[in-house]
């Protein structure tokens, strides 16, 4: 699993479900934060007067503990934020990630939100580097990389930035592994209870369009996802 994230935090209120299902199962998560949030995501820090340096060593220090938390590996490229700008030197660093890591499936930001410009900037990259790695004639180490399926994670603001639910992830069995890699992140403390009900009421959800006799538990918690690609499957479940 490769999850393109565009602030030091995104991965952990998102997809940190996902993530720890993934390893838990004894399978690779690689996250690639491409900032630390540390201008627009680190107000707290800001109000309590520590500089630029100090706030991007806090921000890193709280996504790798996060990242052990759950059991991936974390590589940070340090672009900026607020805004994050698109280039071609960032997009041919996620190639060459690509091409390593090989992923089987891609987590990634949606394609709009009107508020953070930074996050639809890091899915445009993701998807940009995504197609030139399949290409055998980029400039770049390794072989050609495979095209792999793209879940893109919910925003904070879904219903603003046209996200819709078309896949559910049951991640009850690892709620309390992401609830810990959230409290590893004291600069957005108040985002734990946030995402925590967010995670009941996608559970919530999920049981509602769960077939009969799926031997759910009580309180069901869950992540939401969205395709920007159909699924290839040989039937219909």
């Amino acid at each position: 699993m490769l999850v393109i994230s565009a602030h030091a935090a995104d991965f952990v209120w998102r997809a940190a479900g996902a993530i720890a299902l993934t390893t838990a199962r004894g399978h690779r998560a690689r996250v690639v934060c491409l900032s630390f949030g540390e201008r627009g995501e680190s107000a707290s820090a800001w109000r309590a007067g520590k500089t630029l340096d100090e706030i991007k060593a806090m921000r890193r220090d709280e996504a790798e503990r996060a990242a052990a938390v759950l059991g991936a590996e974390i590589e940070f490229l340090d672009a900026g934020d607020y805004p994050l700008r698109e280039t071609d030197e960032l997009t041919d660093r996620l190639v060459r990630e690509y091409r390593n890591v090989a992923p089987s499936v891609l987590l990634t930001h949606t394609l709009s939100d009107p508020y953070n410009g930074d996050h639809p900037a890091a899915a445009r990259m993701a998807l940009q580097a995504r197609v030139l790695a399949q290409a055998a004639g980029y400039p770049a180490p390794g072989e050609p990389a495979g095209a792999p399926p793209v879940f893109f994670f919910e925003p904070h603001q879904s219903e603003q930035c046209g996200f819709t639910p078309q896949v559910l992830l049951d991640i009850s069995a690892v709620f309390d592994v992401k609830r810990k890699a959230m409290e590893c992140l004291g600069a957005q403390r108040h985002l734990w209870q946030y995402y925590t009900e967010l995670a009941r009421r996608r559970g919530n959800h999920l049981s509602r369009n769960s077939g009969p006799n799926m031997g759910l538990p009580a309180d069901v918690m869950a992540e939401a996802y969205m395709r920007p690609f159909p699924q290839v499957t040989e039937a219909l479940a």
